[in-house]
This record gives C-alpha cells, structure tokens and sequence, in this order.
C-alpha cells in the first residue's frame, strides 16, 4: 500500500463536503485503520425524535471511504462503494458517534472494511457496518 494520510489532510480533505457538513471530524488515520467522531444534533434527527439511520451510515461509510483512501494500494487511482451493509443495534438522541473501522480484505481490485459505531459518552455500540470498495486504476 503506498497512500499515505494524516488526520489534518482527513479533516481539511473532508471539509466543504458531505462528511465535514455534518460535522465529522478524523481522530486517528492509519493504513487499514480510521477513526471519525460525529456529534449528536438536531439536523441528525429523524422525524421520529431519534438519530436518522442515514446519520449513522454515513459515519460508517465515510470512515470506510477515507480508509480505503488512506491505503490505496500502488497505481490505484480512488474508488467506489459498491455494497454497503448495516446492523443498527440501538440509538441515541445526544452526545458524540464514534467510529472505528479496520481494512478486512485490501485485494488488488477490492478492499472490504468493518466499522463499529458506538456511543462515545457510554461506549454502547450504534451498529455494524460492512463496506466493500471497487479500487480504480486509470484506462489504459
């Protein structure tokens, strides 16, 4: 693997997009591990009063994309999601998401993550997350 990222190009990269809209910020960035805190807030919310799946999945994914960028292996370009699964175990309606993913399977043409989204306040974990990435290489 030859990318290479840190937590502050994580965070600036993020900013002006999606993740850093809803307030995502990088806490730890290594090959084949990621970590992202997310607040709790009101725009989070689903209509019901609790935390939006939406929220949640996008934490997931979001650290899953950023590690998968963070360990591109050699020529590969970026990539896509093409399957995404998740385990919604419980909700929250405040505090801070926390987010760990790890690297499972970094192929040649593929790259599989696991994330966990837990509760950072109490440690209960939110839900599981599966992501597989498709890597790109330019056409030749």
């Amino acid at each position: 693997m030859t990318a290479q990222m840190t937590v502050e190009q994580a965070n600036a990269r993020a900013q002006g997009h999606f993740p850093g809209h809803l307030g995502i910020e990088f806490t730890g960035v290594a090959p084949r591990d990621i970590r992202a805190v997310m607040p709790v807030k009101s725009e989070l919310m689903a209509p019901n009063g609790y935390l939006h799946a939406g929220a949640v999945v996008t934490l997931a994914d979001t650290c899953a994309g950023f590690g998968c960028m963070a360990s591109l292996p050699e020529g590969a370009t970026g990539f896509t999601t093409i399957e995404l699964k998740s385990n919604f175990l419980g909700t929250t309606r405040d505090g801070t998401l926390a987010c760990h993913a790890t690297l499972v399977h970094g192929g040649r043409t593929t790259q599989v993550w696991d994330a966990t989204v837990t509760h950072e306040e109490t440690g209960k974990t939110l839900a599981l997350f599966r992501c597989t990435q498709l890597l790109l290489y330019p056409k030749s």
